[in-house]
């Protein structure tokens, strides 16, 4: 398979793909090494993980060049992912030995009550290339920290970030028969749900999560699906700064190009600062350079996949049709690599794709709403349940919006954010199942109840 820099289209690298066959030698590799490793003690297991964090941060530079190349985020906001994973490798690895250990619930003459927590096993890593080690340490640092094997599928995007991951988890003194990558794309996907893994996490669309859990459910093992969003936001009429405010709320729609699960994807905003708000909105991202993502200075690089132009220009080419209207951008740019403007829309309606259907790019439709009741049901129209955000100087105000929201997170006066201790999920669409905080750490262990009398 070929690796192509999506700015300039050149192949970086060609690399073979994995076969059923090396698919299920690597399995069964990690299934025979599996035991050794869960059986160690944790604090071994923290400190190796910790240790893989430490590597991060002295080669991160090297890591941002790479990630930069395979999926065209701009060089500062790849760093920023990397450090954005070494503190949620913090956070999980300082409180593994806390979650992850047995833990007594009753204690009395004659009888003592516990509970143990056993890693499942060997574990299947089907991950994502727009936060590569962003989504994927929530999955195998904790799959890794619990005692389990993991098979790791990184994107056929990211998949050179994916090699250097198991080369630093190896280095870092993971066994060489703990984590192993699978290679190749679509294809490959579909064998690895054929192997007999103990467990299935995945991050992407929904239609591929749906197919997934449709294919290991008979199975009747986990199978923890992330799968992204429509995620809406409102700017209520008591915001006091609403420069800030629109300059916040774009970077919450426009940050990594918008190849975001959370990333802001529709806006409601109160008719009473709707003008003002669009005026400074347009103004703030306007002022972004767009340009080679190993530039200084640029905010917008190409999009990952040259497959989501068509999309993006499907979503605009609909909505203008029904007529909403452009304020900036709107078409592919005129240059070599995948590169789209930043578009802004307005006068937008739920007929319209660009509001009910997962854009991913950089593109973005703002409505304008007469009260909370107009925002709160509209934000509530969509298949997707990942997050919802409320911009408010009214904290009661905006909690009691959110309340009515069904999804996994909620933000006042922030978006597009997600936290190691809070736990990270989707309702509907957007999946089911918890990554980060305690009870992601024990998304990868099955609960023993132990009764002890003597």
């Amino acid at each position: 398979m070929k690796i192509i820099n999506p700015s300039t289209e050149e192949i970086i690298r060609e690399i073979r793909e994995d076969t059923a066959e090396s698919l299920l030698a690597k399995y069964q590799l990690l299934k025979e090494s599996q035991k050794k490793w869960s059986d160690s003690d944790i604090s071994h297991r923290v400190k190796t993980i910790q240790k893989f964090s430490d590597s991060l941060q002295n080669q991160i530079e090297y890591l941002a060049a790479i990630l930069t190349s395979e999926v065209g985020k701009p060089l500062q906001q790849s760093r920023n992912e990397i450090n954005g994973a070494r503190t949620r490798i913090k956070w999980l690895s300082e409180n593994a030995e806390k979650y992850l250990s047995d833990e007594q619930m009753t204690k009395e003459q004659g009888l003592e009550e516990k509970i143990s927590y056993d890693p499942l096993g060997v574990i299947c890593n089907i991950s994502a290339w727009n936060y590569p080690w962003l989504v994927g340490i929530n999955v195998f640092v904790p799959a890794l920290l619990a005692g389990n094997a993991v098979m790791y599928k990184p994107s056929e995007f990211a998949l050179l970030t994916g090699l250097e991951i198991e080369k630093l988890l190896k280095q870092a003194g993971v066994p060489e028969n703990i984590f192993h990558v699978a290679i190749g794309g679509k294809e490959v996907g579909e064998l690895l749900l054929k192997i007999p893994f103990d467990g299935y996490f995945f991050t992407g669309s929904y239609k591929t999560g749906k197919y997934i859990y449709e294919k290991t459910a008979p199975k009747m093992i986990p199978c923890q699906l992330e799968m992204g969003g429509k995620d809406p936001l409102y700017v209520s009429d008591d915001v006091a700064d609403i420069k800030q405010v629109a300059a916040a709320t774009a970077d919450g729609a426009f940050y990594n190009n918008g190849q975001s699960c959370c990333s802001v994807e529709r806006i409601y905003v109160h008719e009473s600062v709707y003008d003002e708000y669009i005026r400074e909105f347009v103004k703030e991202v306007s002022s972004w350079k767009v340009g080679e993502p190993t530039e200084p200075g640029v905010y917008f690089g190409p999009l990952t996949r040259k497959a989501q132009i068509n999309i993006l220009e499907n979503q605009v080419a609909d909505a203008l049709s029904k007529g909403a209207q452009l304020l900036l951008g709107g078409k592919r740019m005129n240059r070599k690599g995948n590169y789209f403007e930043p578009t802004i829309l307005t006068d937008v309606t739920h007929d319209m794709q660009v509001m009910k259907e997962e854009s991913f790019g950089p593109v973005i439709g703002i409505m304008k709403v007469n009260t909370d009741e107009d925002a709160i049901r509209f934000m509530q129209d969509t298949e997707y349940g990942l997050t919802s955000a409320v911009y408010s100087a009214d904290k009661t105000r905006a909690e009691k919006i959110l309340e009515q929201i069904n999804t996994g997170s909620g933000y006042w006066n922030c978006c597009d954010r997600v936290s190691a201790p809070l736990p990270w999920s989707g309702r509907k669409h957007s999946g089911f199942g918890v990554a980060l905080s305690h009870a992601g750490l024990r998304s990868f262990v099955r609960p023993r109840a132990l009764h002890l009398r003597g």
